[in-house]
């Protein structure tokens, strides 16, 4: 059950005394939830509950019932509260009736007064003159209080002016004492009142009559007089006295009066004046107040009491209104141009603008105000484009600092996304490569991408108004309810209908100046010599970086969006998108470009640690330094609506196919030059000319603790893995990224890797394989050995097995590197030893027994021993080497030979234990 609220508690009344139906205002506490919640609400006693009008918990309006008491508490009850209590108390004033000139202190209800001097000849009733003592005998003067009648005339007043009066109430309130002889004379003088009422105009004609018939009298003496002199003009007669007296009397009059008249005349006549400077007033103050609510900056007035001087006074023929009024338009022709020049002001708000060309069309300026507005507009936005160019030349030529830092800064002091975007790349790119050179310039903002971020800025904040402006001219929502009245907005219509190919060729000035600005800065081959002159000026000494003009592409996108937001039509902003199309262009090449510097630099960064599979971390930093490029260009490649594929053009196929080949070309160099040693100089003349810049290899030195083969064979075993791996890798990248020509970009890369792999593996096995070899046909003939006369065989002769341990050490240094390229080295090397005895056995002209034994002892012994490294063609080689020898002859020859064998290889067991690990592993011919 929710807890009861608490009692009302009113606080404060506005005003605090009044007279009856004074609307008060009630404050407090708990006043209620709403107006159901309120049930009662008594002020001095009595229920004001229907005049009530409940605004809120703690305020109420109502107005105050008939009087009861003088003084009383506000008490306010409700359903949730019930009664409540008061601090403050209302008190009612109940002034006298009091008449029209009489001075009041509080507010008294109008009633019908009559005014007897301009009501005297219409018939009046004795009552309606409000007499004071109606009855006409004596007011008691202790009279009886209305509150204690009250209760006993319900509904009734005492008041003879009231509608609901009774004559009982006020009898007993003013005559409680008079006697009845004093009542019936007051009934007799009401019925004289009456009798005076009902004899109105006739009563007045009988009390004049007697001088009406005197009047009467002499008029018709006069006429008979006249009548008798007749019509000649008799000397002395009536009628030239009469002549005489009236002429002496009108002279007389004059003389008497005519200072007085004089006086007259002119007081009339400055009276008549003033009556006209009062009653014209507004026309012969009007040029004062213009100019005053001119520099007060209200034009609205000005425009309204203009007008209502025009439509009084416009026509006028009177000479002093014409001088006045003329003063009036000169004024007003002053404000015109004032206003054209406020509305031609730049800069200037859309909502400025709007309001000076209604105020010029109120006025009914000459011309097509909105229509100069809009052409300063445009010239103003051209302007502004070309002086923030001119500010970033200027600033480029004049210090050598790249960008203040202030352009890094948002308004509230943090570093801008430009800033964060300068830092980002420096750090994404350091982890790729070192260099000795200072990395300070890859914090600094580039001219051209703060130019970019200006000129996008000023276009984005001022073209949206200048098309609202454009488009509120062509509806006609400029101009006021007035202007249309005239007929303003329609010739505006037409107007704008007649001016749309002018104000096209507006918007479009303004989209080729943002491009073409843009490509100066940025793109400056992309223009002709004479726009280049008008349009560039940057003196550059380097071209933006990728991440650069990846975010140029991005912020040229912007504003892209936010024209098109206005409903621009897409052919006014074509060339922005074949600016953005030319800009990802540029922006893959260069990052492609600068991803092969990067690849150049790679070979600083080997230091020759092989893991587990002999591989170095060169294929991988390899990898994700082409992966990176790739993800940078993924949003620049992408095409947003309405943008075209940077790849739709075949040229832009075969440049950036180039590019793609080249980075991979680039790396491949960079691990033939890691694999060799230079002598003098390197021969670049056969890498492209991309790679063969005289840097490329500057900085990379010589590691004296890695020998060349083992070089030979590390770069072998990542060619290998790049292979295998990487170049696939790469190839999913470039096709996720939607590269083209990615099979010619494999292809190619795999053909240039794979012949770098076999003339390093050539070259490493002629440093191995040659002096195994060589050393074979000296062993065999050493101590003056001869086939054809040689001492029963005991075991296998120190040559073979030197030639054994020298394949082991081999063995063991490939291993060392990579187990993948034992069975490769072994095979090649095992062919060049099965070549070389099989040579020697065919070389000999003849075997003695023992020789031929001998002979088939070795061969076998080498053969079992290297027998998992054994080719077609080692086999083969073997084979005609034992071909070349004699049969054994009995079987105890074989029986030897088996023994000899037998013991060889228990001697030699844990020397060959090296070949047999490797079985498991594949072999590759």
């Amino acid at each position: 059950m929710s807890r009861a609220r608490q009692p009302p508690l009113v606080t404060g009344i506005s005003p605090k005394e009044g007279i009856s139906w004074t609307k008060v205002t009630i404050r407090g506490e708990n006043l209620g939830t709403g107006p159901s919640d309120l049930i009662g609400l008594t002020i001095c006693g009595h229920n004001c509950l229907l005049t009530a009008e409940w605004i809120s918990a703690s305020k109420i309006v109502c107005r105050v019932g008939q009087d009861k008491n003088d003084k009383g508490d506000i008490i306010v009850t409700t359903k949730s509260g019930g009664k409540g209590t008061s601090t403050v108390f209302f008190k009612l004033l109940k002034p006298d009736k009091i008449g029209i000139l009489d001075q009041s202190a509080v507010w008294v209800e109008e009633m019908n007064y009559y005014d007897t001097r301009t009501d005297r000849n219409k018939g009046i009733s004795p009552l309606s003159q409000r007499a004071a003592n109606p009855l006409g005998i004596e007011i008691d003067k202790q009279k009886v209080q209305s509150q204690a009648i009250e209760p006993l005339f319900p509904g009734m007043s005492g008041d003879f002016n009231c509608e609901n009066f009774c004559a009982t109430w006020y009898l007993i309130t003013n005559h409680s004492t008079a006697s009845f002889e004093q009542l019936k004379t007051a009934a007799n003088n009401l019925r004289k009142q009456a009798s005076k009422k009902n004899e109105g105009n006739v009563a007045y004609v009988k009390g004049g009559l007697s001088t009406f018939f005197e009047a009467q009298d002499a008029l018709a003496a006069i006429h008979q007089k006249l009548e008798a002199d007749g019509t000649e003009k008799v000397e002395g007669s009536m009628t030239q006295i009469l002549e005489k007296v009236l002429k002496s009397a009108s002279t007389t009059a004059d003389t008497l009066f005519q200072e007085v008249l004089g006086r007259k005349d002119k007081a009339d006549s400055t009276r008549n004046a003033l009556n006209v400077l009062q009653r014209f007033k507004f026309l012969f103050n009007l040029p004062l107040n213009i100019e005053k609510n001119i520099q007060k900056g209200d034009y609205d007035v000005v425009i309204n009491d203009y007008e209502k001087a025009k439509s009084l006074f416009g026509k006028t023929e009177v000479q002093v209104f014409k001088k006045v009024y003329s003063e009036v338009e000169t004024r007003i022709e002053a404000l015109r141009n004032l206003l054209l020049d406020k509305l031609l002001e730049t800069p200037s708000t859309l909502h400025d603008q709007k309001r000076y060309i209604r105020y010029l069309s109120d006025l009914h300026a000459p011309g097509d105000p909105a229509w100069q507005c809009i052409g300063a507009q445009h010239k103003w936005i051209v302007q502004l484009m070309h002086s923030c160019k001119e500010g970033y030349v200027k600033e480029l030529k004049g210090t050598a600092v790249l960008q203040s830092p202030l352009l890094d800064m948002d308004s509230d002091g943090r570093p801008s996304p430009l800033g964060r975007l300068s830092q980002n790349t420096s750090l994404q790119r350091g982890s790729s490569f070192q260099s000795g050179r200072n990395d300070t310039w890859r914090y600094k903002t580039p001219h051209q991408v703060s130019f970019v971020d200006k000129l996008t800025k000023v276009v984005v904040g001022q073209l949206p108004n200048f098309w609202k402006l454009w488009i509120s001219y062509v509806n006609g929502s400029l101009f006021s309810e007035t202007a249309e009245k005239s007929g303003q907005m329609e010739k505006s219509k037409k107007n704008a209908r007649q001016r749309q190919n002018d104000f096209k060729k507006m918007i479009q000035d303004v989209m080729q100046t943002l491009v073409k600005l843009i490509r100066g800065a940025l793109l400056p081959f992309s223009l002709e010599e004479e726009e280049l002159k008008h349009y560039g000026g940057w003196e550059l000494k380097s071209e933006l970086s990728g991440p650069w003009l990846t975010h140029v592409v991005q912020t040229v996108r912007l504003s892209h969006e936010s024209l098109t937001a206005l409903e621009i039509p897409n052919d006014m902003l074509q060339t922005i998108q074949d600016l953005i199309l030319d800009l990802r262009v540029r922006c893959v090449m260069v990052t492609l470009h600068h991803t092969t510097e990067e690849v150049k630099r790679l070979a600083d960064k080997e230091d020759w640690v092989v893991d587990n599979e002999g591989l170095t971390s060169l294929p991988s930093q390899f990898e994700q330094c082409v992966i990176q490029a790739l993800q940078s260009l993924k949003g620049v490649i992408e095409c947003k609506p309405g943008e075209a594929s940077i790849f739709q053009q075949q040229k832009i196929q075969d440049d950036v196919c180039y590019l793609c080949i080249n980075i991979i070309q680039v790396f491949i160099v960079s691990l033939e030059y890691l694999s060799t040693k230079p002598e003098g100089g390197m021969d670049t003349m056969h890498i492209s000319a991309d790679v063969s810049s005289p840097d490329l290899f500057g900085s990379i030195h010589e590691d004296t603790t890695i020998s060349p083969e083992k070089r030979l064979l590390i770069v072998l075993s990542n060619c290998r893995f790049i292979e295998r791996h990487t170049l696939l890798n790469i190839a999913e990248h470039f096709e996720k990224y939607g590269f083209q020509a990615i099979e010619k970009i494999t292809r190619a890369s795999t053909d240039s890797l794979k012949d770098l792999d076999l003339r390093l593996f050539e070259c490493y096995i002629e440093s191995k394989s040659d002096p195994i070899v060589g050393s074979l046909e000296p062993g065999i003939y050493a101590g003056y050995f001869d086939w054809k006369d040689c001492p029963t065989p005991t075991g296998v002769r120190n040559y073979l097995k030197e030639a054994l341990v020298n394949i082991i050490a081999v063995h063991a240094e490939v291993f060392a590197v990579s187990k993948e390229l034992v069975p490769r080295v072994m095979a090649r090397i095992v062919e060049a030893v099965g070549d070389e005895l099989s040579r020697l056995m065919q070389c000999v002209s003849s075997f003695s027994r023992n020789g031929a034994l001998q002979a088939r002892l070795e061969l076998y012994a080498l053969r079992d021993a290297i027998a998992i490294y054994l080719t077609n063609d080692s086999k083969s080689s073997f084979k005609h080497a034992v071909e070349a020898l004699p049969q054994l002859p009995s079987g105890a020859d074989k029986k030897l030979l088996e023994e000899l064998l037998n013991g060889f290889k228990s001697s030699m067991h844990l020397q060959l234990t090296c070949f047999q690990s490797s079985s498991s592993v594949s072999m590759k011919t």
